[in-house]
């Protein structure tokens, strides 16, 4: 029989350890790759894997994922991102700057910045929603929530040259990356402290700060499947439409998270093909976590 996790709720400090997620406040200074080898150094994992690199002096939120949850870090490629962006004006706001800034929402097209690790092609992100929350002189304080892969640097330069005055991004804090917000960010100070308390004996701080992996993937559709089609996942095979228990709505394509019946991950996949037929595949693995 595979080795299939029980539920989130019972996993000791080991097993979060090794299957767990902090929902980090990243500090200005370090990279995203130095903060997430500190976070693996100080938790005594074998690997961690923050959600999506932060410049070193851009702070908040970094979903770092602990030990076999490293898997799962493609999630992150999927969801929405918020942030909170000071636009730095090379002169004074004009009077229209909110409604220069508007007309930036929707869909716009970017170039990634010479220093980028991807390509050099121009291609599209969605600006879900941008807002101008205050102004004052050369400054405006902007609330950006977008499409995953979005430059902000890019995005502020750009507003610049539309309000005809020249811009650049300020101090930068991502403020959310689904399904995480900074609602309950965990700092590194935070992390210490109730790794310090578990060696005391107290192992609630741990708890408040390190969630069970699944936590980060709560904004996926979900699939739940019988203990013996995991057992058939955890060998490799896909998901085939007897095994399916339940199965939330999702299109053909779409990134899913599986389950067994007590709320343990099995596997991320696709749906590609119909949960309530009487056969056939319905789930094409991408990432098996048992």
């Amino acid at each position: 029989m595979s080795d299939l996790r029980g539920p989130p709720s019972d996993r000791s400090v080991d097993e979060l350890r090794s299957f767990g997620v902090v929902n980090l406040d990243k500090p200005p200074g370090p990279s995203a790759h130095q903060v997430a080898g500190w976070v693996r150094d100080l938790v005594a994992t074998d690997r961690a894997a923050h959600a999506g690199t932060l410049d070193p002096k851009v702070t908040g939120c970094l979903p770092t994922l602990l030990g076999d949850a490293t898997r799962m870090a493609q999630v992150f490629l999927e969801g929405r991102k918020e942030y909170v962006a000071v636009l730095e004006l090379h002169g004074p706001a004009p009077s229209d700057i909110e409604a220069v800034v508007a007309e930036f929402e929707g869909e716009i097209y970017q170039k990634p910045p010479r220093k980028s690790a991807v390509t050099r092609r121009l291609r599209t992100r969605d600006i879900h929603a941008l807002d101008v929350l205050e102004v004052r002189d050369r400054q405006a304080l902007l609330r950006i929530e977008c499409e995953s892969g979005t430059y902000i640097r890019k995005l502020c330069h750009d507003i610049g040259l539309a309000a005809g005055t020249g811009a650049h991004m300020g101090h930068l804090r991502r403020t959310a990356t689904d399904p995480f917000d900074d609602t309950d960010l965990v700092t590194m100070h935070d992390l210490s402290d109730a790794l310090a308390f578990v060696e005391a004996g107290d192992e609630s701080f741990f708890r408040d700060a390190v969630a069970p992996a699944e936590r980060a993937l709560t904004h996926l559709p979900r699939v739940t499947i019988a203990p013996s089609a995991a057992e058939q996942v955890a060998e490799g095979a896909p998901v085939y439409a007897p095994g399916v228990i339940s199965a939330d709505d999702a299109h053909r394509g779409d990134l899913l998270a599986c389950y067994t019946p007590n709320d343990a991950v099995v596997c991320l996949g696709r749906l590609v093909g119909d949960p309530d037929a009487d056969s056939g595949e319905v789930v094409s693995l991408e990432r098996v976590l048992v």
